[in-house]
C-alpha cells in the first residue's frame, strides 16, 4: 500500500550495513541532536494524554458514510496511485535486517534465523528434501507462475514495489519467485511497468485481500513467506482474521508471514481530528483510505486462531525529530513474525 518513514532495525544477523535500534535518548537536553531515537519509553503522563486524544476523537461517522467508505475502498486507492504515480517508491533499505527471511542467505535455511525451538529443528531436513524435490519435478502448467521455484514469497499490498524491487534486487537465488499484489489496478500496473519487473522472477496480480473467496495463483501449501507491511491496517476490522486465516492456508509447513504496521497511539493516530472516525481506533483519512491501529494482543490473537505460532511479536516505538522546526514526534509501529508449524503436512505441490 502506501510507504511509509523508514524503520529501525530490531533483528539480528550478519549484515553489512549499519543496524538501526541502537541510538538512545538518555538525556532529554540532547533530544535534537539527532533525526530519530530508538525504544523510547512513554511516561505516564503521555500515555495517559494519548489515551484522551483518541477518546475525545472516537465519535463514529453515521453508517451510510463508513458504508460508503467501504464500497469505494477500490476507488479511493486507484485514486491515490492515479495522483502520486511511483513518487511514493522509496527502496526499504530496513527489509534484510528486520526481515532476514528475504535475503538470499536464509532462502534455504531460514528455519535457523526464525529461532526455532530444538525439537522442531529436527524437520529442518524434511523441508529441504520437500524444496528439492520440487525443484526436481517436471512442470506442464503453464497456467501457474513460478512452478519450477524453490523459494516462494508474496507480498500482499504490494503498492508500487517498495518491497518487492529490492527482494529482485538483492535475492539472486535462482529458485526464488516473487508474487505481489494489491487491491489497486493502477498500483498493479505500475509495477508491471517498471522496468525491473521481470515476469520470468515475478508475477503481479489484483487481488482483494479481504475478499477471502477469490483464489490466488497458487495452492494451498506451497509459499515459504508472506509479507504484509502496512497492509493489514487498511481492512475494515471485521474482515482481518478471516483474511489472515485465508494466508496462513497458502504457507508451507514451517513457513513464516511478516508483519509490520501501525501501533496503538502512534502519532498518526493522535493527528486524526473529529469527524474522521470510524471505528475504535479505525480511521479514515482525507483522501478516503483507512487505518486500523493494532495492539500486540489483537495481532496476536489473529495469527494463533489462524494456526500460526508466534516467533516475535514487538513494538517499535521511535522518536523522531524535526531539528530545524524544535519538533518531536512519537512513532509506534509493531512488528510481527510467525510461522506454520513444521508437523502440519499438505499434499498440495505447485506441479
Amino acid at each position: 500500500m502506501r510507504e511509509r518513514p523508514v524503520l529501525h532495525n530490531s533483528a539480528t544477523g550478519d549484515v553489512k550495513r549499519p543496524q538501526f535500534g541502537t541510538r538512545f535518548l538518555t538525556d532529554p537536553r540532547q533530544v535534537f541532536q539527532h533525526n530519530a531515537w530508538d525504544n523510547v519509553e512513554w511516561t505516564e503522563e503521555q500515555e495517559a494524554s494519548a489515551k484522551k486524544k483518541v477518546l475525545e476523537n472516537s465519535q463514529p461517522l453515521p453508517s451510510e458514510k463508513q458504508e460508503e467508505y467501504d464500497c469505494r475502498a477500490n476507488e479511493y486507492w486507484n485514486d491515490f496511485y492515479t495522483i502520486h504515480e511511483n513518487r511514493f517508491f522509496k527502496d526499504r533499505h530496513w527489509l534484510f535486517t528486520e526481515f532476514p527471511e528475504l535475503a538470499p542467505q536464509c532462502s534455504l535455511n531460514h528455519e535457523s534465523r526464525l529461532e526455532v525451538s530444538d525439537d522442531s529443528q529436527k524437520d529442518g531436513l524434511d523441508q529441504e528434501e520437500q524444496r528439492r524435490e520440487a525443484a526436481a519435478v517436471s512442470h506442464t502448467d503453464g497456467d501457474i507462475p513460478g512452478t519450477s521455484a524453490t523459494y516462494r514469497i508474496l507480498e500482499v499490498g504490494c503498492g508500487v514495489g517498495n518491497t518487492v524491487f529490492p527482494i529482485l534486487k538483492t535475492n539472486n537465488d535462482p529458485g526464488l519467485f516473487v508474487y505481489c499484489c494489491d487491491f489497486s489496478s493502477t498500483a498493479v500496473e505500475l509495477v508491471k511497468s517498471n522496468p525491473e519487473y521481470d515476469p520470468e522472477r515475478c508475477f503481479a496480480f489484483v487481488h482483494d485481500l479481504s475478499d477471502v473467496e477469490a483464489n490466488y495463483p497458487v495452492p494451498d501449501g506451497t509459499l515459504d513467506v508472506i509479507v504484509l507491511i502496512f497492509v493489514l491496517s487498511a481492512l475494515h476490522p471485521d474482515k482481518m482474521q478471516a483474511s489472515i486465516s485465508r494466508l496462513a492456508r497458502l504457507l508451507k509447513p514451517g513457513g513464516v508471514m511478516l508483519l509490520r504496521d501501525y501501533g496503538r497511539y502512534d502519532m498518526a493516530q493522535l493527528r486524526f481530528k473529529k469527524g474522521r472516525c470510524l471505528s475504535e481506533n479505525f480511521y479514515v483519512r482525507g483522501d478516503g483510505t483507512r487505518v486500523y491501529f493494532f495492539t500486540q494482543d489483537e495481532l496476536h490473537e489473529m495469527f494463533t486462531e489462524a494456526g500460526l505460532e508466534k516467533v516475535q511479536n514487538l513494538v517499535d516505538r521511535r522518536l523522531q525529530v524535526n531539528r530545524g522546526k524544535q519538533l518531536t514526534m512519537y512513532r509506534v509501529w509493531i512488528q510481527c513474525k510467525y510461522r506454520k508449524a513444521l508437523h502440519h503436512r499438505t499434499s498440495d505441490n505447485l506441479c
